[in-house]
């Protein structure tokens, strides 16, 4: 009987890593010899003469006609050549064509190339193309070990959209893109680009602008400091001091997008758009410009500023919308509205103003504080001189209410009706009547004594103010008055139907229109942009966009002539 017996070997992990670490040096070692291995001969295919000239130039190989040059996948043609066998190094005169495959070719009056470098000189007359592009100036240097083609000579790149004119640039053949660190210009049919730094990609048309840069059209003028556009589908992204300028339009922002082709932009962070025709300045943290329509939308603490005589009225919404013509321009604002002036604030849901003829309505809820005055109603007019500029009269419609605090007490002048108009000279009323259904509560003082409390009903009363203080109360038409001491007179009994005094609302500066969320929101966007430029500044990041053009975008490979 036979037994076999199995013996397993043991496992030792010295071994195993004696034979990784000698696998990874003989493969080491490989890759040296080849990086070591000397580099392909120039080989010279065709030539209708060959003759060698020692003396006129030594160590040299001259071939002349027809001459046709291979080396390692760089083709070229030339009238002559000198080959210098030795140093694996050429020298081409008249018609000199290189091509790199299908991809790149290169004509001049005179080039060299050196071989184990893989290296080429061109110069005289020199044109680089691409199936995209078009590269002419005088001198171009080829290193294609990294495929990069640079000149320090004037420079002019055409491709389907576009011309680009430079002192100097540098070609990476591999992005297809361009390097501009000199002034350079980008000319085309519908604006001019100009810049000192700036990456122009010639597959995807996309720029990439660094520093102080312009770009310029009949329909704006744009500034920026660091940007990209898109000069094929003309869409552009800025995001360092930068602004768009229209003919009465200003619109600036920490980041601005820009479609030319809708003539959109839109603006987010610390955004301000100036109106130079109606001296108007619309601030917020995301704004939206329609030139065609010429209208703008402004949210996230959304205020409008404009210059009225010698002070400025600040109204503040939701949302901000303004639209239309100069001469016929319309502000809305929407949901929790508040505006100031020196001498008067307002609140409503909602407020609509008409630049044409002046009519400024606040609809929901509207309360207007004048002086010491607060007005109310279902709906207020105010009415402004559209020669002057200045506060003419208004209208309150529906359950109107004029009060004010009696000072020297507890109470409240009040009077009411269904509709009130007023007058305002500088901007202070001083003339209001009341209509239908009027009712009055009014204090009377005596030398700084209270008199009376005079309450009473009529058809009508009129009002007249100095200093928005009322001064003379006069009623009119089935009047019934009747002045009660104070003692006389119950607290129950001193307020009208319908009255509610809003002083607790009372906005006092241009800051109190700002509700508290909307406020917090501005002081974070505030606070993390001036983080955000204390960063070095380095040019923008390459979108992915750019990047995946070629995949995304396939062609099928143009032939070059």
């Amino acid at each position: 009987m036979e037994i076999l017996l199995k013996f397993e070997p043991k496992y030792d992990p010295l071994k195993k890593n004696f034979l990784f670490l000698a696998s990874f040096f003989i493969l080491l070692s490989f890759n040296t010899l080849l990086a070591q291995a000397p580099p392909k001969k120039i080989v010279v295919e065709n030539s209708d003469f060959v003759d060698i000239q020692q003396e006129e130039i030594p160590g040299a190989i001259r071939y002349r006609g027809n001459v046709r040059i291979l080396h390692d996948g760089v083709r070229m043609t030339c009238n002559t050549a000198y080959l210098f066998q030795k140093e694996n190094y050429v020298k081409a005169f008249g018609d000199v064509k290189m091509n790199q495959g299908d991809t790149v070719f290169m004509d001049s009056r005179y080039a060299e190339y050196q071989g184990n470098i893989k290296f080429a000189y061109a110069t005289g007359n020199v044109v680089m193309r691409d199936p995209k592009m078009t590269l002419t100036t005088d001198t171009i240097n080829f290193d294609r070990r990294i495929q990069q083609a640079y000149y320090n000579t004037y420079g002019t790149i055409k491709d389907q959209e576009n011309t680009l004119v430079s002192k100097s640039g540098r070609y990476f053949l591999n992005e297809k893109k361009f390097q501009f660190l000199t002034a350079v210009t980008i000319t085309n049919p519908k604006y001019v680009i100009k810049s000192n730094h700036l990456d122009y990609y010639s597959n995807s048309g996309h720029s990439y602008l660094f520093g102080p840069s312009t770009i310029t059209s009949k329909e704006n003028f744009i500034y920026t400091e660091k940007g990209f556009y898109d000069t094929k589908k003309n869409y552009a992204h800025f995001v360092k001091n930068s602004y768009i300028k229209y003919n009465n339009r200003l619109i600036e922002g920490d980041s601005l997008y820009y479609d030319r082709n809708r003539e959109f932009a839109s603006a987010t962070n610390n955004v301000k758009i100036t109106d130079s025709i109606n001296r108007g300045i619309v601030r917020g943290h995301y704004g939206e410009v329609y030139r065609n329509q010429d209208s703008l939308v402004m949210t996230k603490r959304a205020v409008a500023a404009t210059l009225i005589e010698k002070d400025t009225l600040y109204i503040h919404g939701k949302k901000l919308m303004v639209t239309g013509k100069p001469e016929n321009r319309i502000m809305r604002a929407f949901n929790n509205v508040r505006f100031y002036k020196i001498d008067m604030s307002g609140k409503c849901d909602s407020l609509h103003s008409n630049e044409k003829n002046g009519l400024t309505q606040l609809i929901g809820r509207p309360v207007v504080w004048n002086g010491e005055n607060q007005l109310t109603g279902k709906v207020i007019h105010l009415i402004s001189n559209t020669e002057t500029e200045k506060l003419d009269s208004l209208k309150v419609l529906t359950d109107a209410f004029i009060a004010s605090k009696d000072t020297l007490g507890k109470g409240y002048n009040q009077v009411k009706g269904v509709n009130l108009y007023g007058k305002f000279r500088d901007n202070k009323l001083y003339e209001v009547d009341l209509v239908k259904n009027t009712e009055k509560i009014y204090y009377a003082y005596d030398k700084g004594q209270l008199a009376a409390i005079d309450k009473g009903i009529s058809s009508s009363i009129h009002l007249e103010l100095e200093d928005n203080k009322i001064t003379t109360v006069t009623a009119f038409k089935n009047t019934e008055s009747e002045s009660y001491p104070e003692k006389d007179l119950p607290e129950n009994a001193r307020k009208l139907r319908g009255f509610i005094w809003r002083g607790d609302e009372i906005i006092k500066s241009k800051d109190d229109i700002f509700p508290p969320e909307e406020q917090e929101l501005h002081e974070k966007i505030v606070k993390q942009s001036k983080i955000d430029k204390a960063k070095e500044d380095v040019p923008m990041e390459v979108r992915k966009e750019t990047l995946e053009y070629d995949k995304k975008n396939p062609e099928k490979k143009a032939k070059v002539q």
